[in-house]
């Protein structure tokens, strides 16, 4: 049976804007311009260049054509041509200074990881099906140079994808080749096998070598633990001699895959996304917003619905399709020229916020004036929520006259001191560090002994706590910290 009911009821929607906005708000400056490329390339009624003469363009098209079929009703064409609510400084965006220079930097990129594998490989002389394997398995090896997949799986693989049938023996004789290949150690299936790779090219005439083969065959496990006493009885050597084969492991390169040039991948590159300058005690934030274009709606746009506008009802179907389209190319235009003004609005205005709460910071540049801060009290200055300074956080970097840091690291909890007084949990980290880096190698501290020293400089701490911010600063513990 039916009946009808009346419900309450309470939804929180984000329109198409405020999407927008969020998405672009965690695009950092580096990533910016090709956003807005992309865009541009998307839409055609957004166009770069500044502009001078929208309130002409506006008056120009102020006459709108009112007779609109029910599938139209919604629309309005004086939301395109003449809106008086809307100011022409928001349909447009200027990322530059008239004092900018018009300058880039080039970054050069060398060939690939893998590409220089196969550079070398391909200087063998093997036939086609061994040609075939080597550039299968480099191609398996992952961003640190090793093979982490069984040889029957690439066997398989290569039966499957390229019919070509080979045995493990095969592909173990062509892994050998590629073991050989530049730099030492590449194409192990291990830790311990890549390291022992880089020592069988050394000289095999050095004491130090043979020892520390040695180790490493016979005696790997013990070794990663650092029981420095069972290897000395194990392998008969005196400490002196121990201590030069740790020294020629520890020479070695567990990820050949990462080698400097070698590398596969290119160096990374932080692009600040604000300057700070530091002028008597004036502190002056500009955003970085150099390589962005300046944004418009298109004109040619706004023609044609004054071209359509001009018909007054001989316009056909296909007429009325186009404009449906352009109407929803000229939304989308102002929509992301409006979230790219709220974006630098909402960077700066964090920023700004950060600053005055960390101001003696910026000042000195010394970490033990940077006071205890979370997400919640920039929200609270700014009068945003969390997440959205969470998202302007993400991956930004700020220069300042004392290096340039992600905006992440002016952020810490707190930690009170026995005194009652909060301080910045970076500075009980500092000390932790100092701490650790003087202390006996041969009789490393324990976290309980950490703690007591920590307590002892008025830090009211618990052991675990001091575990945490060990992990996080990644130290490793005592035992491993242990040297000869």
């Amino acid at each position: 049976m039916l009946s009808q009911k009346l419900h309450l009821k309470l939804q929180q929607k984000l329109s198409p804007q405020q999407i927008q906005l969020m998405k672009l708000l965690q695009v950092p400056t580096a990533a910016i311009e090709q956003r807005i490329k992309e865009e541009l390339e998307e839409n055609p009624a957004l166009d770069e260049g500044r502009e001078d003469d929208q309130e002409e363009q506006e008056d120009e098209y102020s006459d709108v054509y009112d007779e609109v079929d029910e599938a139209e009703k919604e629309f309005d064409f004086s939301d395109y041509v003449d809106d008086d609510e809307t100011p022409s400084y928001k349909l447009n965006t200027s990322n530059h200074s008239v004092d900018d220079e018009d300058k880039s930097t080039p970054i050069s990129v060398g060939a690939t990881f893998t590409e220089l594998l196969n550079l070398q490989f391909n200087l063998r002389n093997l036939d086609d099906t061994e040609r075939i394997m080597g550039v299968n398995i480099i191609g398996n090896l992952d961003e640190s140079g090793y093979l982490r997949r069984d040889l029957e799986a690439i066997a398989d693989d290569l039966a499957f994808t390229q019919n070509v049938m080979v045995e493990v023996t095969d592909l173990e004789r062509i892994l050998d080749i590629v073991q050989d290949l530049d730099p030492a150690g590449v194409g192990a299936r291990s830790l311990q096998e890549c390291l022992l790779l880089q020592l069988q090219r050394k000289p095999q005439d050095n004491n130090a070598v043979l020892d520390a083969t040695r180790i490493l065959n016979d005696e790997f496990d013990t070794f990663t633990k650092k029981h420095y006493a069972k290897l000395l009885n194990r392998l008969e050597l005196d400490e002196e001699e121990l201590k030069e084969a740790i020294e020629e492991i520890t020479k070695l390169n567990p990820k050949p895959g990462s080698t400097g040039n070698l590398g596969g991948a290119a160096a990374t590159v932080v692009v600040a996304d604000f300057h700070i300058v530091i002028d008597d005690r004036d502190i002056n934030i500009t955003l970085n917003g150099r390589n962005a274009p300046d944004l418009k709606v298109s004109h040619q746009y706004a023609e044609m619905i004054s071209d359509y506008q001009s018909k007054k009802g001989k316009e056909t179907k296909t007429e009325k399709d186009a404009m449906m389209f352009v109407k929803q190319k000229l939304d989308s235009a102002k929509w992301f020229i409006d979230a790219i003004v709220q974006r630098q609005h909402t960077l700066l205005g964090t920023m700004h916020a950060i600053v005055d709460y960390q101001k003696e910071y910026f000042l000195t540049g010394d970490e033990t004036n940077l006071k205890p801060m979370i997400l919640k009290n920039i929200a609270d200055i700014v009068e945003m929520d969390i997440s959205t300074i969470s998202r302007v956080a993400n991956s930004k970097y700020a220069q300042t006259p004392y290096g340039t840091f992600p905006l992440k690291y002016y952020f810490s909890e707190s930690l009170t001191t026995q005194d009652g007084e909060e301080v910045s949990t970076r500075e009980v980290k500092n000390i932790l560090t100092q701490v650790i880096g003087e202390e006996d190698k041969k009789k490393p501290l324990t976290d309980e002994r950490l703690m007591a020293i920590l307590k002892g400089k008025g830090y009211n701490i618990a052991r675990r706590t001091v575990a945490k911010y060990r992990e996080q600063l990644n130290i490793p513990v005592a035992r491993l910290r242990k040297e000869l």
